[in-house]
């Protein structure tokens, strides 16, 4: 099997749980708006995006007005500090065990995701997960220029851990988006998981190299 030196791994449904709180979220904070999006319509157009970038390529979508999205996205991130407080979150089954079986066998682990820093910060602290303990470095949607599917966070990455061969790198995620940012930036290994936003068929359309249940299930893989 590839060598694989490297695991960039989203985190919501990847190896957090949280229940789609993120969202549902964002459907109240469109709806406020006066729109009438399904949760549905919202996982399948912006999993895995950038929120604001999400927020803007929906209201095209649905003929809305774009200049309402920083609006919007303001209203989002009010409501999901507020969600987030109450929230019971957990790994995804098995996910806490592969990030510990991972590190032991001395590969690295990146989580990436479009959330902020702050939000993904509140999650990790949530689940007492634990820099050097489950994983080696966070990589957000604020410490790039540009968003997902751009190769930039998986790059920063590999730059982090001086690893200079992109073949060497798993990408992990439950989204198209993320299966596109792994091939963007020449992964050995593209991995979907079927434990968040997206199903079985919309990850098909991405053509990954698997389509696992959960994360877990690549300790098989590797």
């Amino acid at each position: 099997m590839k060598n694989i030196e490297l695991l960039v791994l989203d985190m919501a449904g990847t190896t957090i749980d949280e229940d789609n709180v993120v969202y549902k979220t964002l459907t109240n904070a469109v709806n406020d708006y006066g729109y009438m999006v399904s949760l549905e319509k919202v996982l399948s157009s912006c999993a895995g995006m950038e929120k604001l970038e999400a927020i803007t390529s929906l209201l095209k979508e649905i003929d809305g007005n774009e200049e309402d999205a920083p609006a919007i996205f303001e209203n989002f991130s009010d409501q999901l500090k507020e969600s987030y407080q109450n929230l019971d979150v957990k790994p995804i089954n098995g996910a806490e065990d592969f990030l510990l079986n991972m590190k032991a066998q001395n590969k690295k682990i990146v989580l990436n995701t479009g959330y902020t820093s702050e939000i993904a910060q509140q999650l990790l602290d949530k689940l007492n997960w634990k820099e050097s303990i489950h994983f080696d470095a966070l990589i957000t949607a604020d410490d790039v220029s540009e968003s997902r599917p751009s190769p930039e966070m998986i790059q920063l990455a590999m730059r982090k851990f001086n690893i200079t061969e992109a073949n060497k790198v798993l990408k992990a995620g439950d989204s198209v988006i993320d299966i596109e940012e792994g091939k963007n930036a020449g992964c050995g290994l593209t991995v979907a998981v079927l434990s968040g936003a997206q199903s079985k068929s919309e990850l098909e359309k991405a053509s990954p190299d698997y389509i696992l249940n959960t994360i877990s299930e690549a300790e098989g893989i590797l």
